[in-house]
């Protein structure tokens, strides 16, 4: 179950974090894998045995050139996963500068638009794209407005992708994480967030993601398309005990 085998797989923003740990899991299931990030990570796609090209996915060109390459260098992709993003925050909509909102639309928006729109006509029948997307898709919180409309741009174009590409059967999904330990998405406000906010009481993983993403590439995954995931601990859910504490002093409603 859940053998990747002489698959091919491109993963975009896989230098670090949620991109490596994938990548990673897709060579150990036996995977032929190329890893693109903007930062050069030929030395970690030595280590596991892939290939790197360094590609700024916010540049339609180059996206589009390195998909055809990972297809010249090891045949019709069966994976593509859209990762790349930024996770840029801080201001409210009243003080968002123009560069900032270019910046991150770029890379998250646009970034996943160009995989989805050059890594279909490089795909076998049957594949699977993977999106990375964010519970910031679906739960605002004050200051995070640019990035949660990217996210929330993603969880649209997986839907719209996967009617666009449902005749071939190439299922499109997105991974929706709430706040992940690694230099993107984490730090003690997600730690504290996390604590405090989500079912389990903690901060995810890569360890937490991987399976999903490995479950979603697999043809076990083979009628599932078009759907956002949520990998969040339980944040999703409704109000944490830790939360009925502070508010009610009781960790249950009476």
């Amino acid at each position: 179950m859940f053998n990747l085998e002489g698959k091919n797989a491109y993963v975009t923003g896989a230098a670090g974090g949620i991109g490596q740990a994938v990548a990673a899991r897709f060579c150990q299931a036996g995977a032929n894998v190329v890893i693109t990030d903007i930062t050069d990570a030929s030395q970690i796609a030595k280590e596991m045995g892939a290939h790197f090209h360094k590609v700024d996915v916010s540049d339609e060109t180059q996206v589009s050139n390195s998909l055809a390459k990972a297809e010249s260098q090891l045949g019709k992709l069966d994976i593509v996963v859209n990762n790349a993003g930024i996770g840029e925050i801080g201001n409210i909509f009243e003080e968002t500068d123009q560069s900032m909102l270019e910046r991150v639309t770029r890379v998250n928006q646009w970034g996943v638009l160009y995989g989805l729109k050059h890594a279909p006509k490089h795909m076998n029948n049957g594949g699977s794209i993977i999106n990375t997307a964010s519970m910031a898709a679906f739960i605002n919180m004050i200051a995070t407005g640019v990035y949660s409309a990217t996210k929330a741009a993603v969880v649209s174009m997986t839907a719209m992708s996967a009617l666009e590409l449902g005749e071939r059967q190439i299922r499109v999904n997105a991974v929706c994480p709430g706040y992940i330990a690694t230099a993107l998405g984490s730090g003690e406000e997600g730690i504290d967030l996390c604590e405090a906010l989500t079912a389990l009481g903690r901060v995810g993983t890569t360890d937490d993601l991987v399976g999903i993403y490995h479950f979603l590439a697999s043809d076990e995954s083979c009628y599932l398309t078009g759907q956002a995931l949520k990998v969040d601990g339980g944040w999703s859910c409704g109000p944490s005990s830790a939360v009925l504490k502070k508010i009610l002093g009781r960790s249950q409603a009476s």
